[in-house]
């Protein structure tokens, strides 16, 4: 009885555990959320300024001051990350999708064994390491191919993410293509279908919430990149006009800015409202993953 007492009691306890770890977790995001809200409302309830104001204007001039009077156009940033993320993704899902193929349908024990580790080893390299490998290698190949008198560029910025989400696209797609039926495979066998007409046919679309949930988290973790791509992006306060134009991005105007502006002052203030925005991407692309990966229910 006393063994089956402590077994029940470490049961409960371990359920415990883990219980307030979870309420621990989802504690912690709403406080980030509520703390983002708290500094980043002032700009529109402190210093006055409309949502127009500051998600359509380009013309930002923050005063670093606790009495305001300054512009906090962040149009720029929001054009600056949508373009460089936009790129990085044109870039790195054919190549993600074709890796994950080919980790899985063509050669798949090499692809377990020896391919599917060196994706993997990407993703744990530091961001600062594609940033100067971006700022040595990438900036001076296209300064030299394009005959630029800049390397730094939006394209440069998009190689480089690219090469960042790629591991995490190709692992997602990967895992979603893996849990497809064998029996599908078999039975687009039997119906006289190639190799890769199942794939491309049967496969992918079965896999397809699965790898459009990679596609959709490998985008959050290129809007959320700073250091890297203030290395190469060119650091320019001015909206782009084309893949060589170097601009900012919301990360790199906050990690640039953030540390030298005023506590309290309009400055600030605008870059608490720019993590605000992250943060609410941040929640929207978790919301897209979830609609896109739920269970499909079969029709009638």
């Amino acid at each position: 009885m006393n063994k089956k007492q402590s077994m029940f009691a470490k049961e409960y306890a371990w359920r415990g555990l883990m219980t307030a770890g979870g309420f621990l977790v989802i504690v912690i995001t709403i406080c980030i959320g509520a703390f983002l809200v708290y500094k980043g409302s002032g700009t529109f309830t402190i210093f006055h300024h409309s949502l127009s104001d500051f998600l359509l204007s380009a013309d930002w001039g923050p005063a670093d001051n606790a009495e305001g009077g300054g512009t906090v156009g962040a149009l720029i940033f929001i054009v600056g990350s949508l373009c460089t993320c936009g790129l990085a993704l044109l870039i790195a899902t054919p190549f993600a999708l074709g890796s994950a193929i080919f980790m899985i349908e063509i050669a798949p024990k090499f692809g377990e064994k020896f391919y599917r580790p060196i994706v993997e080893i990407f993703a744990g390299i530091p961001s600062v390491v594609y940033g100067w490998v971006g700022l040595t290698v990438l900036i001076p190949a296209i300064k030299k191919i394009f005959g630029l008198q800049v390397g730094h560029s939006i394209l440069a910025a998009g190689i480089v993410l690219a090469l960042m989400i790629f591991p995490t696209i190709s692992n997602v797609a990967a895992d979603s293509i893996s849990s497809v039926p064998k029996d599908y495979r078999m039975a687009a066998y039997g119906l006289g279908s190639t190799r890769w007409q199942s794939i491309y046919k049967v496969v992918l679309p079965a896999a397809g919430s699965g790898i459009l949930s990679g596609i959709i988290l490998g985008l959050a973790r290129a809007f959320g990149e700073a250091l890297a791509v203030a290395m190469v992006i060119g650091q320019t306060t001015a909206l782009p006009t084309g893949i060589f134009s170097t601009t900012k991005s919301l990360t790199t105007e906050i990690a640039a800015q953030m540390g030298n502006a005023t506590e309290g002052g309009e400055m600030k203030t605008a870059l608490w409202t720019m993590a605000l925005l992250l943060f609410v991407l941040s929640l929207v692309f978790i919301l897209l993953i979830h609609y896109f990966s739920r269970p499909k229910k079969d029709k009638e």
